[in-house]
């Protein structure tokens, strides 16, 4: 079967805080053929993970290289690739999930009121300005 994930699947999986629900999800995932995971999907497990349990950036990263190297798994790898670097330089994931899908869409500038995104994106050559 090829199925899509909700955030909630993959956070039962990776967390274990509920024993039943994360063997069903470990069993589902694991007999699927195909996994999508949608890229807000992945936005919102990093925040659930960040928020909610207080996992560290180090941690998310893992779970995340964990998941998008899964065989089954289809996901907009590049999306996610500069998600994980935009955490692991300290800033948020979404906004380089963000980025990436907003020049895959023709964007070609990022803007933000978000100083430090805006910072971050420039350091890896994504064309951004801060809104003021």
């Amino acid at each position: 079967m090829n199925i899509t994930v909700d955030t909630n699947v993959l956070v039962r999986l990776v967390m274990e805080d509920d024993p039943k629900q994360a063997r069903t999800a470990r069993k589902f995932l694991t007999e699927a053929s195909l996994i999508a995971i949608p890229s807000p999907v992945l936005c919102e497990f990093v925040w659930v993970l960040r928020k909610v349990y207080r996992l560290n950036d180090v941690d998310i990263i893992t779970a995340l290289r964990v998941l998008i190297n899964v065989r089954q798994v289809k996901l907009d790898r590049p999306a996610v690739e500069m998600g994980i670097a935009m955490l692991e330089a300290g800033g948020d994931f979404a906004d380089g999930v963000i980025a990436h899908e907003g020049r895959w869409l023709g964007g070609e500038t990022y803007v933000s009121f978000d100083k430090e995104a805006v910072h971050l994106l420039q350091q890896r050559g994504v064309a951004s300005r801060q809104l003021r």
